[in-house]
């Protein structure tokens, strides 16, 4: 399907915003300020929701615009050009996807994916449809990230042989609650959609959504794809799985004795041959690690090792050391919103229809997001997994490959053929 109609230099690309959650109202709000951009509709499950966000646009100066509870109504429309997606993580594949075969370019938080099975199918659509499918992985538009990545690329602490991605992040307890109606002017089948149907619980609800399997996939695939992302590429690790020997991933739910699924303490290996990524969630107290940054009892970033030395790297900077510990060389940097310009790149590939200009393009979302998958499922098998990069597949593991895609629900299925 070929796009309806090319941008020109001038023109905003008309966008539409389908999930109005925190997120959500965040995307609302940069979009709003964007020159490249025009709000023209919204969509969420929750009628709240959706007077919240109309209330924003009139605030920002701008008419109220058109409002559905379910995308695929929205999706029909022809004068929009792209959506953006701040869904939970069990949406994003079937919404992008269904976006893509309706003629809409896509913008798709992270992870671009909730198993690897969709991370294919969404590469497959953006390929076939000739959409942009940029995920948000902010940290491929940051300067300061960036100009890391190439000096680890230029030899700067010599041959790079590991990196660490942390996302220790202290998360309080979700505790239990038990199940009750759905509340007034909530659609809970279309939240649900792909995931099985369950009886309305606050906390399936709501931002908890990651802490459970049906719709999140834990720390590592919320804040900690964000430096798997990272840890990856300044590895040197290519945007599939062709040199991934195996998975290693334990951990456990500790201390809290709440109704969250997903592991609060994980730590994950990725054998590459000479070289390995190792990756560490803690969602419990957790002190700092190498110069990193302590921001609100949190310490999240990435570590990477060199045959000369190593480079801290997180939000609010990069340091080189070398090998006697030594600072080489150090860049500290402002906190400011990383989101407009990830934005902005999505916006100006929509204009020129190369996907080549993304910097975050489904390939490279895609393949990040599924480190993650991979993770949970040594994790969730409780050992050790051999990659068959051929058949895609684990080696000798049925029960590990049997977790690499959902049992859709009627009718919100993702098929074979995108």
């Amino acid at each position: 399907m070929g796009a309806r109609r090319v941008l020109g230099a001038n023109d905003r690309a008309r966008v539409a915003i389908v999930g109005l959650g925190g997120r959500g109202t965040n995307h609302l709000d940069e979009y709003l300020k964007l020159g490249g951009a025009e709000v023209a509709a919204i969509c969420d499950v929750d009628d709240n929701a959706l007077e919240r966000a109309q209330s924003r646009i009139v605030r920002a100066g701008a008419k109220p615009v058109r409002q559905f509870n379910d995308m695929r109504k929205l999706f029909e429309l022809k004068d929009v050009d792209a959506v953006s997606l701040p869904l939970p993580n069990h949406w994003h594949a079937l919404a992008a996807i269904w976006a893509m075969q309706a003629g809409k370019d896509v913008y798709c938080e992270k992870p671009a994916s909730h198993d690897p099975f969709e991370s294919r199918k969404m590469i497959e659509a953006a390929r076939k449809y000739n959409r942009m499918l940029q995920i948000g992985s902010q940290g491929r538009t940051m300067p300061h990230k960036i100009e890391a990545i190439q000096l680890l690329r230029s030899g700067g602490i010599g041959q790079v042989y590991m990196a660490r991605g942390l996302c220790f992040k202290r998360r309080p307890s979700i505790g239990r609650k038990p199940d009750a109606p759905v509340p007034p002017g909530v659609n809970w089948d279309l939240f649900l959609g792909p995931a099985p149907m369950r009886p309305f619980n606050e906390l399936r609800f709501k931002y908890n959504w990651h802490w459970f399997w049906d719709t999140g996939n834990g720390d590592i695939g919320n804040q900690g794809v964000h430096e798997m992302d990272l840890a990856r590429w300044g590895l040197g690790i290519p945007d599939s799985h062709g040199t991934l020997k195996g998975v290693t991933s334990s951990g456990g739910k500790y201390v809290y004795p709440d109704d969250q699924e997903t592991p609060n303490t994980q730590i994950a290996r990725f054998d590459y041959g000479e070289k390995e990524l190792v990756f560490e969630v803690r969602g419990l107290p957790s002190g700092p690690e190498g110069g990193l940054e302590i921001r609100g009892g949190n310490t999240v970033g990435n570590l990477f090792y060199g045959s000369d030395g190593y480079l801290e790297m997180d939000g609010s900077g990069y340091t080189v050391y070398d090998a006697a510990r030594k600072i080489l060389k150090q860049r500290p940097v402002a906190k400011g919103d990383e989101t407009a310009a990830h934005m902005a790149n999505f916006l100006s590939a929509v204009k020129s229809r190369n996907y080549k200009d993304l910097n975050a393009d489904i390939q490279i979302g895609a393949t990040s997001a599924d480190l993650c998958h991979f993770a949970n499922i040594s994790y969730r098998v409780g050992r050790g997994l051999k990659w068959d990069n051929a058949a895609q597949a684990w080696l000798n593991d049925s029960e590990a490959n049997s977790l690499m895609r959902r049992d859709y629900r009627q009718p919100y299925v993702i098929p074979e053929e995108v």
